[in-house]
């Protein structure tokens, strides 16, 4: 069978090579598991649990985590694109932490999304939210800005800083950056 790749394709493999090659160092300690935890600051959710196991992902986890991270405006529920977890894991890792991640916004719905993007200009319209692929964080005992620099070094994704609404967005879509009142 011949194998055929667009040059987006093509692209699209190299990129999630290089996730790959990220994430080894950190998953090097434990390498049958990943486990990740989350605090919901809208809801007082809390995740704390290995999402992959023994080669696999854990169906249960990921269903807890879709849950976790649901659109706390309408409870609207969406799977969490596993590249995101992963990416989390990594930069956790980078931060030399163990802490859990506070959650100002995962998995956005489109009615929520068309809502926030009318009242303001810094939410996309076609925002990564929407597919799961998005998640908006602080993490406890360390600085915005130490989080944004190890999110921006691991090239995993975008990142945006929003140091007056205290977050930083993370995803795993194409690589980019931008911060709070300026274009990337």
């Amino acid at each position: 069978m011949a194998l055929h790749f667009t040059r987006r394709g093509f692209f699209g493999l190299g990129a999630g090579a290089a996730t790959l090659a990220l994430a080894k160092p950190a998953f090097a300690a434990s390498p049958s598991r990943r486990a990740l935890k989350f605090h919901n600051t809208h809801t007082g959710e809390v995740f704390a649990e290995t999402y992959w196991a023994d080669g696999a992902y854990v169906p249960e986890a990921l269903a807890g985590i879709k849950k976790v991270l649901r659109d706390h405006r309408n409870g609207a529920e969406h799977d969490i694109d596993t590249r995101l977890l992963d990416l989390l894991v990594v930069l956790r890792g980078k931060l030399d932490t163990n802490s859990h991640f506070e959650v100002i916004s995962g998995y956005r719905s489109p009615e929520s999304n068309a809502k926030m993007h009318k009242a303001s200009g810094g939410v996309a319209k076609h925002s990564l939210h929407m597919q799961g692929q998005a998640i908006d964080i602080r993490v406890p005992g360390r600085d915005l800005a130490v989080v944004q620099k190890a999110a921006l070094m691991l090239k995993g994704g975008g990142v945006g800083y929003y140091p007056a609404s205290d977050f930083v967005h993370v995803d795993c879509g194409r690589v980019r950056h931008w911060q709070q009142g300026r274009d990337a």
